[in-house]
């Protein structure tokens, strides 16, 4: 069985979709239909902006989502899955792409989404990091010993839990994960600690976008960030959707789920190789693949 699976922010590269864009007039007309969107024209961002320009949360999340999105589209049947899961962001993507969201209101939620998680990062200044070589039980217990908000926001491959939370809680987590035997415990660049309580304010206003939109069935499963588990009610997904920002996801948990469930080929659509080597660490048997 197949899936399909989409990366999140950190993915995104200078000149990404460029080729897109310049061979495919299907994937010209999308792009353009973006920039009307958008009300600014971020292909000029991503084919020819600088890193720091792609930085901006702002940025960042419509264009690794339009990368991925117009790949699958333009993928035409040959965008066959039996399954699909993105990660964080990239669970846009894969609603979009699975036909749950119409592609100018995915574009929308993203853009809300990315606006008002920058908002929620300017209020409260906070950051992440990546904890690597300890047990998700160790990392889970480490963070709940730490004074102020410091809790796992990324479940990536075994061995590697991403912590979220205050500058303070972060660098006092990351002493004693040292001190626990990580092999690394490396504070990130990052705008703020997603996935966490201090996305709450981004969450209501999410939340209220969400409500508003109109979802429907999804061509597949899709495995969603908060639980995990395979879904295909709108209801349930939306509901799950809102909770994601400030729930951990569960990307590890999501790619033993879909062996469990037959995944044997896993193709990544859209900027980077991340999600194929955070597959790749978690099982050797899954046959790993990716389209830019």
């Amino acid at each position: 069985m197949k899936a399909f699976v989409f990366p999140g922010q950190g993915a995104q590269f200078v000149g990404m979709g460029k080729d897109l864009y310049e061979g495919n007039a299907e994937a010209k007309e999308m792009f353009e239909k973006a920039n009307e969107v958008l009300g600014f024209r971020i292909t000029d961002l991503m084919f020819n902006g600088t890193e720091d320009d792609l930085k901006q949360t702002k940025v960042t999340q419509p264009a690794v989502f339009l990368h991925s999105v117009i790949l699958a589209k333009t993928l035409g049947a040959d965008f066959n899955p039996d399954m699909v899961a993105g990660h964080s962001l990239g669970e846009f993507s894969a609603l979009t792409a699975a036909g749950v969201l119409p592609f100018e209101q995915g574009l929308k939620l993203v853009e809300t989404r990315a606006l008002a998680m920058q908002k929620a990062c300017e209020a409260t200044p906070s950051t992440m990091a990546a904890i690597i070589g300890l047990p998700d039980e160790k990392v889970e217990e480490i963070c709940a010993t730490v004074g102020g908000v410091c809790v796992p926001a990324n479940y990536n491959c075994p061995g590697q839990v991403v912590i979220s939370g205050s500058f303070e809680a972060i660098t006092e987590a990351c002493e004693k994960f040292k001190a626990a035997g990580a092999k690394r415990a490396l504070p990130l660049k990052v705008g703020g600690a997603f996935h966490s309580p201090l996305m709450e304010p981004a969450r209501a206003e999410l939340a209220e976008a969400i409500h508003k939109a109109n979802f429907s069935k999804p061509i597949c499963p899709i495995y969603q960030n908060v639980d995990a588990l395979p879904h295909t009610d709108p209801e349930e997904i939306k509901e799950n959707l809102i909770k994601q920002l400030t729930a951990p996801v569960r990307w590890s948990h999501i790619v033993k789920n879909m062996i469990a469930d037959g995944m044997t080929e896993a193709v990544e659509l859209g900027p980077g190789k991340v999600l194929q080597g955070l597959i790749g660490r978690t099982s050797r048997d899954v046959k790993v693949s990716g389209l830019q």
